[in-house]
């Protein structure tokens, strides 16, 4: 049995991985993080935390496998510093303190084209935290770059919305790498890595997201 600690639960992503993990009877125990307020479960523990003052002391970061769907936009966060803050800082403390908590398994949520030595400032923000997370030694690391990530969330994205209905449109003659990826699908890979992760590093990328979904 397994007890999982699950970052970015208000997300898109975070809030399938919550639902699949409650769900599962391999899931003893949910450990979410969060800024506001979640719908109460027997399985959830939802401390209420802020992204600057992580109670590192807390007992509750004592987990076998984690999970980190946070992620924000430019547009939400136009402030490069508060970005890096929130999509590098503040996940990757949050990795490196159930590591030291004991933690063996770690699924990460990462980007289409991540790389520490991109010269476009998000790409290389993801990239530079996929490098950190692997030097924090996890037996067993998934790291998921998803392409589009298609869902129902819960604020509007024109932009988003439109780009969607196209790629949709176009489904059957995209390359795989160029389809939605579903947010049930990565949520259900993230979720399978962080209970029962192979040994070793793994990286999934959007073709292999896009296929698992039909």
């Amino acid at each position: 049995m397994t007890k999982l600690l699950l970052a970015g639960a208000t997300g898109l992503v975070g809030g399938e991985v919550l639902a699949l993990a409650l769900s599962d009877e391999r899931v003893t125990h949910v450990v979410a993080p969060t800024r506001r307020l979640l719908t109460p479960h027997p399985k959830l523990l939802n401390p209420i935390v802020e992204a600057d003052k992580l109670p590192l002391d807390a007992d509750w970061w004592t987990v076998d496998g984690g999970v980190c769907a946070i992620g924000t936009t430019r547009a939400k966060t136009p402030s490069r510093a508060a970005y890096r803050a929130i999509d590098f800082d503040f996940a990757l403390a949050i990795a490196a303190r159930i590591r030291a908590g004991g933690a063996t398994r770690f699924a990460l949520t990462s980007s289409m084209g991540a790389n520490a030595r991109s010269r476009f400032f998000y790409t290389r923000t993801k990239g530079e935290l996929e490098d950190a997370v692997m030097r924090l030694g996890f037996p067993s690391l998934t790291i998921l770059r998803p392409g589009f990530i298609g869902g129902d969330r819960k604020e509007r994205r024109p932009m988003e919305h439109v780009m969607g209905g196209i790629l949709r449109f176009m489904d059957l003659v995209l390359p795989p790498v160029a389809r939605i990826n579903p947010a049930r699908t990565i949520a259900s890979f993230l979720l399978e890595a962080a209970i029962g992760g192979a040994i070793g590093n793994h990286r999934l990328g959007a073709a292999e997201i896009a296929l698992a979904s039909r």
